[in-house]
């Protein structure tokens, strides 16, 4: 969901790399395929039997680490034992049955170096000779990358899969906004929202410049009994310390600025240095963070009723602080939120506040229902296919 924006944009404009949609789609896709590419490995391991696959495997497997181990001190003139070794090695090795995958390839293999005297050429042509059991390493080697594609291509597609029905649910909440007003002149509430708001801001400030800070406690303490102001009260010492020493007739930044006083200079201004500076000091945090915040409207407003009723309680809280003009502002609010049409321009602020240009366009284009619809297919179908290639 958007942050409010609502300039002109081609709501269809989505990049290929963020559209939910598209990749989950994508996703599915390169699932199927690799799951059909294991499939297609794996049947043909079965039409063979997978013992027997294994079998001339690891047989060719045994056959090359032979002809590796004993190459060069069986070859020419090399150690005798060696060579007496390496026979009965790799015969051994390329001693498969009859009817075993490639026995003619190990048979083959075996009668190249069956022989007094051996050269590398020899060597070489075993190692030929058994090219044709080389198939079946290289096929349980493509069924191990074809199960590690698989596994990978499962994950991302359950992970674009919940990408996607998130986004659908962000579109299903973007369709249920259709009912807004996009077209009405929201300025008509947005701008005495805002002015009111700068002019309680810039009141508050100057209250607390100005006012002695026994009576700015007061009055925060009175807004706080109120159900729709939150105030920060005082804490208990700091309250305690401006009713009871004269320093509590001077403004909040007065004190905060005789807090930072040198004891010697501070005593030409209140009574009790020790006691200023320990209610103050510790406490200049919440003095610094003391302003006109909660005396604000939020944006967007609330119901028409209650945004009346929250502005009657304000009323003559922020008269004791803001000007005429801000006050008779937040009356004009108050008068707008009883009108016929307070709950269009409402429903239009929360909306323009919700989504981005994107998703404000895909509601004045009408095309929300068709993104809907578009998301609500493919997540059936990623869905069907998740389900359909589990379990390999």
């Amino acid at each position: 969901m958007g942050d409010g924006g609502d300039g002109p944009v081609d709501a269809s404009d989505v990049s290929d790399a963020s559209d939910p949609v598209r990749a989950a789609g994508e996703a599915a896709a390169e699932l199927r395929e690799r799951y059909d590419e294991l499939s297609r490995i794996d049947a043909r391991i079965d039409d063979l039997g997978e013992s027997r696959v294994e079998a001339a495997a690891d047989a060719y497997r045994r056959a090359h680490r032979v002809l590796d181990q004993y190459e060069e001190d069986a070859v020419g003139t090399g150690d005798f034992g060696s060579y007496v070794r390496f026979e009965g090695a790799f015969a051994s090795a390329t001693d498969v049955d009859d009817d075993a995958l490639a026995a003619a390839a190990f048979a083959d293999a075996d009668e190249a170096v069956e022989k007094r005297r051996l050269s590398e050429s020899d060597f070489a042509a075993a190692r030929e000779a058994l090219e044709p059991a080389g198939e079946y390493v290289d096929l349980l080697t493509d069924r191990d990358d074809a199960v590690d594609e698989y596994r990978a291509a499962r994950k991302a597609a359950v992970g674009a899969r919940d990408r996607l029905t998130d986004h659908l649910d962000d579109l299903r909440e973007i369709a249920g906004m259709t009912d807004a007003d996009l077209g009405v002149d929201l300025d008509r509430l947005r701008g005495p929202v805002v002015e009111y708001n700068d002019g309680v801001r810039e009141a508050f400030r100057s209250f607390r410049k100005s006012e002695p800070a026994r009576d700015v406690f007061d009055f925060l303490e009175r807004a706080d009994r109120t159900p729709f102001v939150d105030v920060d009260v005082p804490p208990a010492d700091l309250r305690e310390y401006v009713d009871d020493h004269a320093a509590g007739e001077e403004p909040l930044t007065a004190l905060l600025e005789y807090a930072d006083y040198s004891a010697s200079k501070l005593d030409h201004y209140v009574d009790d240095p020790g006691a200023l500076r320990t209610a103050v000091a510790v406490h200049r945090t919440y003095l610094e963070r003391l302003d006109g915040e909660p005396f604000t409207l939020a944006w967007p407003p609330g119901p028409g009723d209650e945004l009346a009723y929250e502005i009657d309680e304000l009323v003559p809280l922020v008269s004791r602080f803001a000007d005429e003009g801000t006050v008779v502002t937040l009356r004009s609010v108050r008068d707008l939120a009883r009108s016929d049409e307070y709950e269009t321009l409402r429903r239009a602020a929360e909306v323009h506040d919700a989504l981005d240009a994107d998703e404000l366009a895909l509601i004045r284009t009408g095309r929300i229902h068709d993104r809907v619809d578009d998301a609500e297919s493919t997540l059936a179908i990623v869905s069907d296919v998740i389900a359909e290639t589990d379990g390999t």
